[in-house]
């Protein structure tokens, strides 16, 4: 293993920063890259209003990498509560991501100053500097864009794409990610929802190449709980069939998958409104695929839901860096 090895992380949504918080602790070099297609709550609002890349997801990984008071962190996550009118549902994180977009004049350069104001361990990439939108076809034909329609159709999803905010533009990814994705010595994607926050990283024309020639070895950390809408009866093999697929090519070396059963009665289903059953495993179909698959308790019972505990998750990654 290198002396600092260079980690990449794609995705987006509340996933990764359960991963990226053990991660920055050790002596690695993290990047983090992310999506940019989401539309739904106070990124969408802001994307609407003022037509720029939505910040929530960027917020979230910036406070989880971010070496500062713990002050700072909580004045970026708080949202101002349904009585206060224009202000309702926003996070003051995505204010201040979208004053920097203004007074950078990109999203990119934006977060590479507030990523040095709030201290990040590591570098944290949007994939695109400017917002995308998602579509997606379903086994049905039909054809449905951006993010939170996509979500809420609770249809199953065939495959998905991305283009610029104009119709016809092509997307086009940061220069930065792209040679990231090259130099890195890992690719770790998730955890997080398959077709909504890893896929929209990954069908980005050039960093989709990226991720074919790369020499890294390339790890999906699998979900623990099905998606409705997204993965309803997927087991880990068919989210791994569904992101091989996008990248055109069987890329992913390992499959981190949780085997420690989730107990029906301690999940809050109307909560967590999003899930449905336990992800079931299939090593069989991941060794066909040319990936081995990696068991273990990964599960962390907490909030009435089921989370990946990232203690073991980076435990996880630094013995495959080890081992290749």
């Amino acid at each position: 293993m290198p002396d600092k090895p260079k980690i990449v992380i794609i995705g987006g949504g509340s996933g990764l920063p359960v991963i990226i918080k053990p991660l920055v602790k050790q002596k690695i070099d993290l990047t983090a890259i992310v999506t940019v297609a989401d539309d739904g709550g106070s990124s969408g609002l802001l994307r609407n209003y003022i037509n720029i890349v939505p910040p929530g997801d960027i917020r979230n990984i910036l406070v989880a990498m971010s070496h500062v008071d713990p002050a700072i962190t909580q004045v970026m996550q708080y949202r101002f509560n349904a009585k206060d009118d224009f202000f309702a549902k926003h996070a003051v994180g995505n204010l201040i991501i979208a004053a920097m977009t203004e007074m950078h004049g990109n999203i990119f350069d934006a977060v590479q100053y507030l990523a040095k104001f709030m201290r990040v361990r590591g570098r944290i990439y949007p994939v695109s500097n400017e917002p995308l939108i998602l579509h997606a076809e379903f086994k049905d034909g039909e054809v449905i864009a951006g993010e939170s329609e996509i979500t809420h159709a609770h249809k199953v999803i065939d495959h998905v794409w991305v283009t610029g905010d104009e119709p016809g533009e092509a997307p086009k990814a940061a220069p930065e990610v792209v040679q990231a994705i090259l130099d890195a010595d890992m690719i770790v994607y998730g955890p997080g929802s398959l077709f909504t926050s890893i896929l929209p990283n990954v069908v980005v024309p050039e960093v989709n190449e990226a991720l074919r020639l790369t020499q890294a070895k390339q790890v999906y950390i699998s979900n623990i709980m099905m998606q409705k809408g997204e993965t309803d009866a997927y087991t880990d093999a068919q989210h791994l069939l569904a992101l091989n697929a996008h990248i055109g090519s069987p890329v992913i070396d390992y499959v981190i998958a949780n085997n420690a059963v989730v107990p029906e009665d301690f999940v809050d289903y109307q909560k967590w409104d999003e899930i449905s059953h336990q992800v079931k495993l299939d090593e069989a179909a991941v060794k066909v695929q040319g990936a081995v698959e990696v068991p273990g308790d990964f599960l962390q019972l907490r909030d009435a839901g089921a989370f990946h505990d990232g203690e073991k998750i980076m435990l996880e990654l630094l013995k495959i860096l080890e081992n290749s």
